[in-house]
C-alpha cells in the first residue's frame, strides 16, 4: 500500500529528512510513503477536502484548524494503538491540542520551543551577571544593566509585514502562563476568560512595563517598526544582552555565528523564567491527523507518535545538513529520545522541555484567526506604540470575537 502525506514543511532538508525517516519505516512495514510538502497548504488542504480527494495524513501547523476538520467530520480519530502510543511518548501538554472534545485526532510531530532567552555566557560572566532563576531575578537584571552604559537589557522588534504585532502576542502568552497558570490559560484562549478581564490587562500591561526605552534596543529606530529577525546582529555586536525568542531564532543570527560551543563569541539560551515555580514552556509545533482509518494509515501514524520517529528525523535532517554539530531546524518534545543526536544548543532546548512541568500551545495560533491573526495583533502594536492603553487594546480583541 502506498499511504500519502502532506504538510506546510518544504525546506530541501525537512523534506528529505521526513521521506528517508518514514520510508525506513514504511520499508519494514511493506508500505511506500510519500511527503509533500506544499508552500499553499493551508489553502490547498481544503481544496482536496473539499473535492473528495484528501491525501492519508496531513500535518497540521494549527491546532484550531485541526480540530474544526475534526467537528466537520473530515478527519478520524486515531486507533486505540495509536492512542497507547501517544500516551508513553509524550506528555499531557503537548497531547491536548490533538485532542477534540475530548477524543484524540491529533499526533504531535514537531515541537517548536518559544520560552527561551538568548545570551552571551561570556559576556555575562565577565560582567558578573548570573543567569536569572525566577523572573524577579530576570527583572532585577535588566534593571542593572539599564543603569550601566554598555548597552540596553533587551532587543526587542515586532514589525513583521501584514503579521506585525505576532511577537508581542508571544510575550503576552508567556506572561499569562507565568502569572496565572495553565488553566486560566485556557479559559483566556477559549474566550471563558474574556480578553478584557483585568488578569488579561495585567498581562499586556507586564510586557510594555518592560519594553521602556531605558531597556529595548530597537535597530529600527522603534519597537514597532524593527523587523522581529533583526535582533541576532545588535546580540552579537553588544548593543543588547538578552532577546527572547523562539528555538527558530538560531537561524537567524549573523552568518558564521557559534553556538554553546564555550568560546567568547559564542551565543547560547536560558529558560525564560517563571514566576510560581510551575516552570511552564510556551510551543508551538505540528499535529499529525489522518483522513482515513486504513490499518496502513494509522500504522504510520503510530510510527510518528514514537521517540524512534523524533530521533531518527532529526539524525536524517542533520546529516541532510552536513552532519556535526549543525543545527538542523527541527526539534520533538517526545520523551526517551536519544539526545546524543542532537548538537549542544538544541540539546539545552530539550532540557528545557524535559525539566517544564507544564506545557502551553501558542495562544494566538488556538484563537479565532480575527483574534489571534488579527486584532491581537494589530491592537497589541497599537498599545505598544503608545496610541492606546492596555484596557483600550483588550476591550477592542474582546469585541472582535467571533459570537
Amino acid at each position: 500500500a502506498t499511504v500519502s502525506i502532506t504538510g506546510p514543511e518544504r525546506d530541501d532538508p525537512s523534506i528529505a529528512s521526513l521521506n528517508d525517516t518514514l520510508q525506513a519505516f514504511g520499508d519494514t512495514v511493506n508500505l511506500t510513503i510519500e511527503y509533500t510538502g506544499d508552500a499553499d497548504w493551508e489553502a490547498n488542504i481544503n481544496t482536496q477536502v473539499e473535492g473528495g480527494n484528501p491525501p492519508d495524513i496531513s500535518f497540521f501547523p494549527q491546532p484550531g484548524k485541526l480540530a474544526d476538520f475534526a467537528r466537520d467530520g473530515f478527519i478520524f480519530p486515531v486507533s486505540a494503538e495509536v492512542d497507547a502510543t501517544i500516551d508513553a511518548n509524550w506528555s499531557e501538554g503537548f497531547q491536548i491540542y490533538g485532542n477534540v472534545d475530548g477524543t484524540q485526532y491529533g499526533v504531535p510531530a514537531k515541537t517548536d520551543l518559544k520560552s527561551l532567552v538568548w545570551y552571551q555566557p561570556a559576556r555575562f560572566e565577565e560582567a558578573g551577571y548570573a543567569i536569572p532563576e525566577t523572573f524577579d531575578e530576570f527583572t532585577a537584571l535588566v534593571d542593572t544593566i539599564a543603569g550601566g552604559d554598555d548597552g540596553k537589557p533587551l532587543c526587542v522588534g515586532i514589525e513583521s509585514g501584514q503579521a506585525t504585532g505576532w511577537t508581542y502576542t508571544d510575550w503576552v502568552e508567556e506572561m499569562m502562563l507565568r502569572l496565572y497558570g495553565g488553566d486560566v490559560y485556557d479559559q483566556w484562549v477559549s474566550n471563558e476568560l474574556p480578553f478584557d478581564d483585568a488578569q488579561v490587562v495585567d498581562a499586556m500591561q507586564a510586557v510594555v512595563d518592560l519594553w521602556t526605552e531605558d531597556n529595548v534596543f530597537a535597530a529600527g529606530g522603534s519597537i514597532a517598526a524593527t523587523n522581529f529577525a533583526d535582533n541576532g546582529q545588535p546580540l552579537v555586536d553588544g548593543q543588547c544582552w538578552m532577546h527572547r525568542q523562539a528555538n527558530f531564532f538560531a537561524g537567524l543570527f549573523p552568518e558564521g555565528t557559534v553556538f554553546a560551543d564555550g568560546s567568547p563569541e559564542a551565543v547560547d539560551v536560558f529558560y525564560f523564567p517563571d514566576i510560581n515555580g510551575d516552570r511552564p514552556v510556551l510551543t508551538a509545533g505540528i499535529y499529525a491527523a489522518a483522513f482515513n482509518e486504513d490499518d496502513a494509515t494509522m500504522a504510520v501514524m503510530n510510527y510518528i507518535a514514537t521517540s524512534d520517529y523524533a530521533q531518527t528525523r532529526q539524525a536524517n535532517q542533520k546529516e541532510f545538513l552536513g552532519g556535526g554539530d549543525v543545527l538542523s531546524g527541527y526539534l520533538s518534545g517526545a520523551n526517551g529520545q536519544d539526545p546524543s543526536v542532537y548538537g549542544p544548543l538544541e540539546q539545552s532546548f530539550l532540557e528545557i522541555l524535559n525539566n517544564s512541568d507544564l506545557a502551553r500551545f501558542d495562544g494566538s495560533d488556538l484563537m479565532p484567526a480575527d483574534v489571534g491573526a488579527g486584532t491581537f495583533w494589530s491592537e497589541g502594536t497599537s498599545l505598544v506604540n503608545g496610541d492606546i492603553d492596555a484596557a483600550t487594546a483588550a476591550a477592542n480583541i474582546q469585541s472582535s470575537w467571533p459570537a
